[in-house]
């Protein structure tokens, strides 16, 4: 899901010489840049006085493939995750209110500047990542992950609120690799969700600034302008499923993030633990890529659920390993996500 674009500058840790109002767009700028599902954005942030309010744009939800707005509730927890991970470098703990108005279901977050903090190289580390992350599609390297940096993305999950189960063992990762393949075939047989997944794929060198660019998977400039024709019309569900087989199998572990409870508070914690874990990993010179069709399937999500015996409800899977570094996905313009 990338393409060269020019990203914003990193937020330093002293803004003395700038408002109140530039340093909070600043910290915007760093949590636009977080995941979300075919790079929709689904974020609008409003900037009153101190405060920064996270909002969901559910103008730009995906109703086949996420009817309850679960995953633009996890792209928007990404991005109050990166949000705090850049307020902590900025020399600050984040004061949240999480779904602060039942009236307001759009409402997602108030975030504070806190309490000042004297930045650890950890906060610093991350705050460092946020430009450089990215997901890739790339098949991973053999070398495995080290079980130091595993061990520190379970206890990081854990201090969000969520599970996190690896995925290792030859016989485990079949059973995965089959729910992936089988959700992608799926997934590709529905004429509504290629129509959907189309909308959000563009040519390379589109003037679109979020989707996904025909570049994020593979392809030169030619086939990318035929390539959302292609994804709308033709079921190519069976070579998808035998190529993510692939991937999950080659890939040195799989993660599946989940959490107790299934509910939009839930969820947008889960986006919190994935944001975290994102930045822990990519300053450790990792990359991840996302798995979720056994999720986005519901008859598939109880099946992987049982199949790794996880208790709760699965919200993300990812796959994760080294990988050279591709370009990331464009970004909207910072006006055009924050609200007056």
């Amino acid at each position: 899901m990338l393409t060269s674009i020019s990203r914003p500058p990193l937020a330093g840790a002293v803004y003395s010489d700038e408002s109140t109002g530039a340093r909070l767009r600043a910290l915007v700028a760093l949590a636009a840049l977080a995941p979300s599902g075919h790079n929709t954005q689904p974020w609008r942030f409003r900037i009153a006085g101190d405060t920064i309010e996270l909002c969901a744009d559910r103008t730009r939800a995906l109703p086949v493939v996420d009817p309850h707005d679960r995953a633009l509730v996890i792209s928007c927890g990404a991005a109050l995750g990166t949000l705090r991970a850049a307020i902590r470098a900025d020399g600050h703990i984040a004061e949240i209110a999480r779904l602060p108005d039942r009236r307001d279901p759009d409402l997602l977050a108030r975030v504070r500047l806190g309490a000042s903090h004297v930045p650890t190289r950890v906060d610093l580390a991350r705050r460092d990542a946020i430009a450089r992350r990215h997901t890739s599609r790339r098949a991973f390297e053999t070398r495995e992950v080290p079980a130091t940096v595993l061990s520190t993305l379970q206890q990081l999950a854990r201090s969000e609120g969520a599970s996190l189960r690896q995925v290792t063992a030859f016989d485990e990762k079949h059973r995965v690799a089959d729910l992936v393949a089988e959700g992608d075939r799926r997934q590709a047989s529905d004429p509504a969700f290629r129509r959907e997944l189309a909308t959000w794929i563009h040519r390379n060198h589109s003037r679109a600034r979020d989707g996904m660019p025909g570049s994020a998977f593979g392809l030169g400039n030619l086939t990318s302008v035929a390539f959302p024709w292609i994804i709308r019309t033709v079921d190519w569900g069976r070579r998808q499923a035998a190529r993510d087989r692939r991937l999950a199998l080659r890939s040195p572990v799989l993660l599946v993030l989940s959490t107790s409870r299934d509910t939009p508070h839930a969820w947008l914690r889960a986006g919190e633990a994935l944001a975290l874990l994102l930045l822990e990993a990519t300053a450790a010179g990792l990359v991840a890529s996302f798995l979720n069709q056994p999720i986005e399937v519901p008859r598939l999500r109880s099946s992987l659920a049982r199949a790794l015996s996880v208790s709760g409800a699965p919200q993300l899977l990812l796959r994760l390993g080294y990988a050279a570094r591709t370009a990331p996905t464009p970004r909207r313009a910072l006006d055009e996500m924050i609200a007056d």
